[in-house]
């Protein structure tokens, strides 16, 4: 392989590594809020709990977070340079407001959320349990920006040519309000919540099933399953507005999510399929004119497809775009469908008879990280052969120095080491959640109120003690 496949292999899967980690940041940080404002609402201690035992996994997330998001940032200077180069300046200003107002709003409040809990006033506590989550949402919101601009570049101009042609900002706002980033960060910040609440709702049922801290759960649950089948829906719409913007801005990539090659017939809706590149066609089911009637409410508009475009400006990997844009849009479907199920048998109060539905939900904690991740697939292997979409080439963006070899062994150690680091998170997730929110065995198993809150009278005590 030459040096632009593997410095675009190594490239995702760091990238992919690392956002196991900042949706989970935050859909934590969004739980958290809500379990420790029920708390102060109702001053039931069975929350304030709950607070404290997902505040001690949210900290494991953000520091792996963390470590693996540094990685990327040498990557762009070390096999990127002429793209690193092209967008210094926009990227320059991006990223360094989301050091100024995300991660410093964020990391400031972060030392109050972990050790404030017996040193600070409960309202002080949940404000900065407020800061850190805001502080998350922030976060994502300058990244997004930095790679919408990618996507639809405005605000710019260009100096200089050739190696040394640059992007630099004309207009601050118009870069920050590109057509696509209001669209992309909804949809991102709600992939992250849905993330968030499911993992919540996987541990719990699993407590439920094992006969575990079963009261308590059974508040987090709901919480949780609330909280997912809301903006569950709402990813419904925001997915909408995505492919809208998609459409206008770069219809070469809609035509590559649909699988669409002629423009003289009616644009269908592939519910799945199979598609044949050498024949332009698609197999499967699909509804006829479908896609014509989401983007122009009539099913007979034509849209543009993969043929009205030169070949050396769609993606090369039709049928890959193709599955991951599919295998994202079924998962946000079935989160619709799980989670209203779960609401409705819990308004009829039965839900938690079902042991095969709590199943599902213990195991279907793995299906929006996939969704967010074949999400990223989709647009950002529909983006090629742009990197900066109509601007620069990814084959021009690469570092005129670096060698295939030098690439591959770097690949090949990020792999070890991230392959370590996954398996430490797991091994302390696993721990923390085996371990609960307190300790089983001085309440004989009972996680009633006064029981709660006795474990949380001799915490506090012995850590003033300490």
């Amino acid at each position: 392989m030459d040096v632009e496949i593997l410095s675009r292999i190594q490239f995702a899967f760091t990238i992919s590594f690392h956002y196991i980690y900042p949706p989970l940041s935050i859909g934590l940080g969004l739980m958290m809020v809500l379990m420790e404002g029920a708390y102060l609402k109702t001053k039931d201690k069975t929350y304030e709990m709950l607070a404290r035992f997902w505040t001690k996994i949210f900290a494991i997330t953000f520091g792996l977070g963390v470590a693996t998001g540094i990685v990327m940032e040498f990557e762009f200077g070390t096999n990127w340079a002429t793209y690193s180069r092209f967008v210094g300046d926009v990227f320059g200003s991006a990223l360094a407001a989301e050091g100024i107002f995300a991660f410093a709003l964020e990391s400031g409040f972060l030392g109050v959320l972990l050790f404030g809990w017996n040193r600070v006033k409960p309202v002080v506590h949940f404000i900065a349990t407020l800061g850190v989550w805001f502080g998350s949402m922030f976060s994502a919101v300058w990244i997004v920006i930095a790679n919408s601009w990618q996507q639809t570049p405005a605000g710019y101009h260009i100096v200089g040519e050739g190696l040394n042609a640059r992007a630099e900002i004309t207009d601050f706002w118009a870069m920050v309000f590109n057509p696509s980033s209001v669209d992309r960060i909804l949809h991102v910040w709600i992939g992250a919540l849905i993330a968030g609440a499911f993992l919540v709702m996987s541990v719990h049922a699993w407590y439920i099933l094992k006969g575990r801290y079963v009261q308590m759960s059974k508040k987090a649950f709901v919480i949780a399953l609330t909280a997912a089948a809301l903006f569950s829906v709402l990813q419904l719409v925001t997915g909408h507005g995505s492919a809208n913007v998609v459409a206008k801005h770069q219809p070469a990539k809609l035509a590559a999510f649909e699988g669409h090659y002629d423009s003289s017939d009616q644009a269908h809706l592939y519910l799945f399929g199979w598609v044949d590149q050498k024949n332009e066609k698609v197999y499967g089911p699909y509804v006829p004119g479908g896609l014509s009637f989401l983007l122009h409410g009539n099913f007979d508009t034509p849209v543009p497809s993969l043929n009205d475009f030169p070949k050396d400006e769609v993606p090369k990997q039709v049928n890959a775009v193709f599955q991951f844009y599919h295998l994202m849009v079924a998962f946000g479907m079935f989160f619709i469908g799980l989670t209203l199920l779960g609401l409705f048998l819990w308004w009829r109060g039965i839900l938690f008879k079902y042991k095969w539905l709590l199943y599902v939900f213990v195991f279907s904690v793995i299906l929006p990280q996939l969704a967010n991740q074949f999400g990223w697939f989709a647009a950002e292997m529909g983006r090629q052969p742009w990197v900066v979409y109509g601007l620069l080439r990814t084959s021009d963006a690469l570092s005129v120095v670096v060698t295939a070899n030098q690439v591959l062994f770097s690949l090949i150690m990020f792999t070890l080491l991230y392959a370590l680091l996954f398996a430490l998170f797991l091994y302390l997730l696993n721990k923390k959640i085996q371990a609960g929110p307190y300790d089983e065995s001085t309440t004989d198993n009972r996680p009633t109120q006064e029981a709660i809150a006795e474990v949380i009278e001799i915490n506090d005590k012995s850590q003033k003690n300490s």
